[in-house]
This record gives C-alpha cells, structure tokens and sequence, in this order.
C-alpha cells in the first residue's frame, strides 16, 4: 500500500464550507442559476459568511436590478474568495454576473436541517432574504484533490462532500429557475448540487 503523507506541509489559504447549487433549465444546457455559500473559520483576512447567488449570470448587472448579488459580513474576505477562488471555478469563470454583482452587508445567517437529509442556509440584509436549500441527500464522501484536478489548479483540497439529488435557491420567497443536473466533477458523475464540510484549500510547499 502506498504511504500517505500524514501532514501536508504546504500553506492553508483556507478552511470552512463551501456547498453550492448550479441549475439549468435542460441537461447541458447554459447555467441560468448559479449559488454558492461560504462560512469561512480561518483565512488570511479572518473568518466570514457570505452567499453569492446570480440569477443572471451572463447579464452584466447587479442588485436591485438583476437579482445578481453577496451577501456578507467581511468584504476583504470576500473580495478575496471571488477573485482567487470562484472566478477561477468553471461554472463561474468570465460570467458577467460575477463582475458586477452587488455587495450587500449581512445582516443576520442561519442554517438549519440535517445534511444527511434536508439542509439550508438563510442569510438576511436589508431588503432581502435569501435561502439555499439541499434535499435528498446521498451518502457522504472524503474528497482529497491535487491542482492537477483542483478547482483553481493551484491548491490540494480536502473536503467532506455529500451530493443532493434535488435543491433550490429563494430570494424574498421566489424560487429561482432551474433544475439540478449533473456535471463532470472530481472524475465522475456528479450532480450540480452539494454540500460540501470542513473544506480546506492547500497551496503545496
């Protein structure tokens, strides 16, 4: 048997969750909503929640126009994550959405459920709630990546990931279009829907 490493000696960028929701109207068909929540433990710019959610995300505008927007409580943290990390995602790469989204300062996040079953997070701001829901889960499993396979191609990643068969985005009580799909993911077939726990980004020494 191969010998694993038992401490990876490179940089921790960060560590937290990371689930997310990607839904298309017909399979291989253009994303038409895109999310993805972050609740961040420890970072170079502290800890922090945001949610990111672009209803339009090839349209070139933000809140209250389009419903394209982050909520969050720490903007140096998040400007940080869209530019190092979600830009670089493929479903997110040259969206307009992302670049003209809005910044909106959180007011108050929960989560509720239970991952195994049902599960969501709720962020609220002036004007605006927000939920992203995760039903029908699947039996979870231990992620291990290298940058050969990462997201941004520069980091190892760990993460504890459970994929959901059915999920859905809100804003103020509107369900966003879209359906869960599947996607080429970590080598396999998985759906556009998951949770993903304890998530970790490794820059390798």
């Amino acid at each position: 048997m191969e010998q694993r490493v038992t401490v990876n000696p490179g940089v921790v960028d960060w560590s937290g969750e990371n689930p997310g929701i990607y839904l298309r109207d017909v399979a291989d068909g253009p994303w038409v909503t895109l999310a993805v929540f972050f609740r961040v433990t420890m970072s170079p710019y502290g800890s922090g929640h945001a949610m990111l959610v672009l209803d339009e995300p090839d349209t070139g505008k933000g809140w209250p126009d389009v419903r394209n927007f982050i909520v969050n409580d720490n903007e140096e943290l998040t400007r940080y994550l869209i530019r190092d990390y979600v830009s670089g995602f493929p479903s997110f790469r040259d969206k307009p959405g992302l670049e003209a989204m809005t910044y909106v300062p959180l007011e108050s996040v929960a989560c509720a459920g239970d991952p195994q079953t049902e599960y969501s997070e709720t962020v609220t701001a002036e004007g605006l709630t927000a939920t992203m829901t995760w039903s029908d889960t699947m039996e979870p499993m231990a992620v291990e990546v290298t940058p050969e396979t990462s997201a941004t191609g520069k980091h190892d990643m760990y993460s504890l990931f459970f994929e959901a068969k059915e999920a859905k985005i809100e804003v103020n009580s509107e369900r966003l279009s879209g359906n869960v799909s599947t996607r080429q993911f970590f080598g396999k077939t998985m759906s556009t829907a998951f949770l993903a726990f304890s998530e970790t980004w490794v820059r390798p020494a």
